[in-house]
């Protein structure tokens, strides 16, 4: 049997609305500020910015489809950014050639990886084995894990990278910058993993409804073990992404990046509750706070202006996706 998706569908479905909404904010930039937003210097500097704080979104995506969240992605990105200059620091300089450099660049990315993927480890012991709530497992790992990043360095920043560290956050690969394809990439894999995969029907199962799932022979420590890996491992490429982006290392880099991330999964159409999110519902997301953003600057708009008109496009994309997620529960049939 074959499930015809009706014009109504997909004009309801939050998808499109925040794709309207991105649509709508660029067009209004752009008509503002010509010169300045539609030149190509800056949609250029916002390919380069919003990456960073793009992959800790999804991050906290996946965390949040379990209904849980993952308040330690800032704190694990600079622990793992700070293992890494040290690495670079310590082993590779600026003489060094480019091949053994580029070795070195690996290694340090290797244990990058390995810090978020540990890391993240932790955050699913602590909630799988140990039974915490997500959000006080994670706020506390996430002071462990600065801590750590503190006590590594001293509370300074960590420089003088050799020049191959550029490549991960301000080159670019046939014209297109490096941190943006990273993010287009890791969006993919995500979606795939949350709509194509076994893995990924549990973390939504377990997210709609946690006792069903429990009935249904789930081994739920185990997923939740892996969704906060995946999780640690998306923190751990965005923190090497500041790190190349600044040229340094520090425990307290991109801390505007938590709530930013958070904000990014909710305005995405991520239930809170777990349950329910599209990753292209969060980079639509992505899409309209960075046009927002750039938009806001150039037009000078203060601080308080800003985050004013941030709150209330946050609070009305939640009260219209919370009736739309209900509508598409309630309507919701498997495929026969």
């Amino acid at each position: 049997m074959t499930t015809r998706i009706s014009t109504r569908d997909v004009t309801t479905a939050p998808e499109f609305r925040l794709l309207v909404i991105a649509v709508f904010v660029f067009g209004l930039m752009a008509v503002l500020s010509p010169e300045r937003f539609l030149s190509t210097q800056n949609l250029t500097s916002m390919a380069f910015q919003f990456p960073e704080f793009a992959i800790l979104a999804l991050a906290m995506t996946i965390a949040m489809m379990t209904g849980g969240i993952d308040l330690s992605v800032v704190g694990v990105a600079n622990l793992s950014a700070v293992v890494a200059a040290i690495i670079l620091t310590q082993y590779s300089n600026a003489d060094m050639p480019a091949s053994q450099s580029a070795i070195w660049l690996a290694i340090a990315i290797a244990a990058a990886l390995c810090i978020g993927a540990t890391a993240g480890l932790v955050n699913g012991a602590l909630v799988a084995f140990f039974g915490l709530p997500p959000i006080l497992a994670t706020l506390g790992s996430g002071l462990v894990f600065t801590g750590f990043a503190i006590a590594m360095t001293g509370g300074s920043a960590v420089m003088g990278f050799p020049s191959t560290v550029a490549l991960i956050g301000n080159a670019t690969l046939f014209g297109i910058p490096v941190p943006l394809i990273l993010f287009a990439v890791l969006a993919v894999v995500l979606h795939l993993i949350l709509t194509r995969t076994a893995f990924g029907l549990r973390v939504t199962m377990y997210g709609a409804n946690p006792l069903a799932a429990l009935y249904a022979a789930i081994d739920i420590n185990r997923m939740l073990l892996k969704v906060y890996v995946i999780a640690g491992l998306f923190s751990s490429i965005a923190g090497l992404i500041v790190m190349s982006r600044a040229n340094s290392a520090k425990a307290d880099y991109g801390s505007s990046y938590l709530l930013l991330a958070v904000l990014i999964a909710v305005l995405g159409g991520v239930n809170p509750y777990g349950g329910y999110g599209r990753v292209i519902g969060v980079v639509l997301a992505v899409l309209s706070m960075q046009f927002l953003s750039s938009g806001l600057n150039m037009l000078q708009v203060s601080n308080f202006a800003r985050e004013l008109i941030w709150g209330a496009l946050l609070i009305l994309v939640m009260v219209i996706n919370t009736h739309a997620v209900t509508a598409l529960r309630g309507s919701f049939r498997p495929k026969t």
